[in-house]
């Protein structure tokens, strides 16, 4: 059985891609590291909520608990351009679960971060496949997108905590300003 680390940016994301990866025949891992996230409350509840899916799927999970926000901020301010933030932050995770991964001699890596709709995909497995080559551990690449729905209704029946951001700063603020923009249009 081949084993596999899977950086997990929050729990309803995972589903999906744990389930697929256990009917492929590997063992996983999951790693939660993701210190983008904001409010520290936010953060909490996310990481609380891997730990109740590691639980419930019967997994192991390891915990890099290092809320480093003021050196998540130095990284990011005065990124204007919002792909180039995200870019920052895939790299900052996909370089830490390569890193992981190559010292807990794993014999591949991959993110939940590729199931996402609404991220940078092709920009994605770029950087993971990169930290993939600095590390020389493999990078395994999987368009778990597939599984959108699926994901989302093992989330619901697994009754998960359901974030509506991404998790840094900057996404909260476009979901609450999209929602006052729309709410000026009526």
């Amino acid at each position: 059985m081949k084993r596999l680390l899977l950086h997990i940016c929050c729990a309803p994301c995972a589903c999906y891609p744990i389930r697929l990866l256990k009917d492929e025949g590997f063992e996983i891992t999951g790693l939660f590291f993701n210190p983008n996230i904001h409010p520290y409350q936010e953060y909490l509840k996310r990481m609380e909520t891997v730990r109740q899916l590691e639980d419930k799927e019967k997994i192991k999970a390891i915990y890099l608990d290092r809320y480093n926000l003021e050196e998540w901020f130095r990284m990011v301010a005065f990124r204007e351009i919002k792909p180039i933030r995200c870019y920052l932050c895939y790299q900052t995770r996909l370089e830490t679960a390569a890193s992981v991964a190559k010292k807990g001699k794993f014999d591949f890596f991959t993110s939940t971060l590729l199931f996402s709709k609404f991220q940078y995909h092709d920009k994605l497995k770029e950087i993971g496949e990169f930290a993939g080559r600095k590390f020389n551990i493999p990078f395994l690449y999987k368009d778990f997108r597939e599984g959108w729905k699926k994901g989302i209704e093992i989330s619901k029946e697994l009754n998960l905590y359901r974030q509506q951001y991404c998790g840094c700063i900057y996404s909260e603020k476009e979901r609450f300003c999209k929602k006052l923009k729309e709410s000026k249009l009526v």
